[in-house]
Parts: C-alpha cells; sequence; structure tokens
C-alpha cells in the first residue's frame, strides 16, 4: 500500500473510532446516566444549640413524563427515609398529562410537611431547540413570546396544596416539622420574571427555630435578598447541575445566573447556606446526562457547634 493509501485508511479508521466513541457516549448518557438516579446527603449546622436533628428531602426538576416509570417508583422510595420536610423547588412537569403520575410519584411524602414553588416548565411545555445554544445564551428568552401556560400548573399546585404543602409562589408563611417551628417564604420563577420578591421582603420570623428560603431558579439577587432578611438555608434547582459536565472541569452552563462553582450541591451565601439541586430528570427534547447523574438531597440539619 502506498503512503497516500496508508494515510487515508488511517483516517478512516480514525473516523470510525471517533464515531463510535459518539454513539457509545450518547447511549451511556441517554441510557445509563439519565436513569442512574442517586440520593446525595449532606449535615448542615444551622440550628441552634440544643435543637434536634431536622431531616429535609429536597427534590427538584423531575422533567415528568407519564412513562418514566423508573423514576416514579425511585422517588416514592425516598418516603424510607423518612424526612420531617419535603421541598420542591419546582419544574416538575414535562407533558400535560404528567400530574397524576408526579403526585403518584410523591405518594406518601405527600403526608409529611411539605413546601414548594413553581419552575417555567411547570406552566410552558418543552419545545425542540438546539441544545448548543445554552453555550451562549440563557433560555431565559425562549419564554418571550409565550404569554399562555399550555401545562397544568393549577392542577399540580391544587394537588400538593390539598395535601396540605405550602405554596410559596411569592408567599411566606410557617410550618412545623420535626418539632421545630419553620419561618418560609418562596418567589416565584424568576427565569420567566414571576419573582415578586417585594410580596414576601421583610425580616424574617426571629422568633422561629429556622427560617428557609425557596426558590427555584438560584438568581444571585435573590439569594442576596433573602440572605439580608435572615433566611439561613436557601433552596433552590433548575440548573440541572449542568446537565452535561466535563471531567476535570465540572459545569459547562449554569442558564442563570449563579457561577459555575455553585451550580449544585452545598455552598455559602454570605451567612445563609445555600443547596441548589441537580435535579432528577432531561428535557424530553435533550434526554442525557454526562458526568452529572439525576438526584435528590437530603439535607441533615443539626445545630450549630
Amino acid at each position: 500500500m502506498n503512503r497516500a493509501g496508508r494515510i487515508a485508511r488511517g483516517v478512516g479508521t480514525a473516523v470510525a473510532v471517533a464515531g463510535a466513541l459518539g454513539v457509545a457516549g450518547l447511549t451511556y448518557a441517554s441510557v445509563v446516566e439519565r436513569n442512574w438516579f442517586r440520593l446525595r446527603r449532606y449535615e448542615i449546622p444551622v440550628l441552634a444549640p440544643g435543637s434536634g436533628r431536622l431531616r429535609v428531602l429536597h427534590l427538584s426538576d423531575a422533567h415528568l413524563t407519564p412513562g418514566r416509570r423508573l423514576l416514579i417508583d425511585w422517588i416514592r422510595g425516598l418516603d424510607a427515609h423518612e424526612p420531617d420536610l419535603v421541598v420542591n423547588t419546582g419544574d416538575s412537569l414535562a407533558h400535560p398529562d404528567a400530574v397524576g403520575p408526579f403526585i403518584d410519584a410523591l405518594g406518601p411524602l405527600l403526608d409529611r410537611p411539605g413546601l414548594f414553588v413553581y419552575g417555567s416548565n411547570d406552566l410552558f411545555s418543552p419545545q425542540l431547540k438546539n441544545p448548543l445554544r445554552y453555550l451562549w445564551r440563557s433560555s431565559r428568552t425562549d419564554y418571550s413570546k409565550r404569554k399562555v401556560p399550555d401545562l397544568p400548573w393549577r392542577e399540580l399546585g391544587a394537588a400538593m396544596s390539598d395535601a396540605g404543602w405550602l405554596d410559596l409562589n411569592n408567599r411566606k408563611g410557617g410550618v412545623e416539622a420535626g418539632g421545630l417551628r419553620i419561618a418560609v417564604a418562596g418567589v416565584h420563577d424568576s427565569h420567566i420574571g414571576l419573582d415578586r420578591y417585594e410580596k414576601v421582603a421583610g425580616r424574617a420570623d426571629p422568633d422561629a427555630d429556622l427560617r428557609i428560603g425557596v426558590m427555584h431558579s438560584p438568581e444571585p439577587r435573590n439569594l442576596d435578598r433573602f440572605t439580608a432578611d435572615g433566611y439561613e438555608l436557601l433552596l433552590a434547582g433548575h440548573t440541572h447541575g449542568g446537565q452535561v459536565c466535563l471531567p476535570f472541569y465540572g459545569t459547562l452552563v449554569t442558564n442563570c445566573g449563579i457561577d459555575r462553582a455553585r451550580a449544585w450541591g452545598l455552598s455559602r451565601n454570605g451567612a445563609s447556606w445555600l443547596h441548589v439541586s441537580g435535579g432528577l430528570g432531561t428535557s424530553p427534547y435533550a434526554p442525557v446526562r454526562f458526568c452529572c447523574r439525576p438526584e435528590a438531597a437530603i439535607l441533615d440539619l443539626v445545630p450549630r457547634s
């Protein structure tokens, strides 16, 4: 074989190997990791000395479609961890027929104290679009022309409220869990401009045993307001932890104003603790996760030393 033939053969082999690796990676991301759910655990020293332990289950971004039985059953099984409080930070739906399956997924968790806010995808159905656009722009502008919600968000909210969970979309209130009085406040999704922090603004109840701020998208402006008002634990979702991450680099984009280093997991926001959930689901039009397994989290709140 002459030199040109050897070069052509080498190029062909390299292309074939690259193609095979690409197919293998896509198969792993869409079939294996997307369904490889994990439960993260954190211990957070946020309670007053002498308090007992409070267990919080943080759920977010299920993006549920009716056929995702593995995800539905996995969420139902989280009740076995006996959380004192359940917090859902939104984007529960990805299909107009998903309310029933999502409530089925929550199952016995609805018998526990709970809090919730909406995400944009509880109101607006997912649309087919180029996922690479997230590398240079936020998806917020995608909603600018979508004025009328086409998902049954009212039915979703009613089902959770009827079970006794508190609707914290631009609202504040209180809940008792684990023998503690907890002051809570939340905002609707800032990603679509529905957050109205002024409706919950003001110093958090100083007589409560704990103060929790809840939101879907962890926009710094709202995080800082919650912190300034004395909320010691802030909970958010939306980022999917980046959804597609790179080894040794991590999150590529956050799709909101928060920095990449805090795109998922536990961090600080001034005097507050912040937990951003990496979320459980994906858009049905981008059903992949890579180096970013779907997750829920158990937050064990313990006394400060």
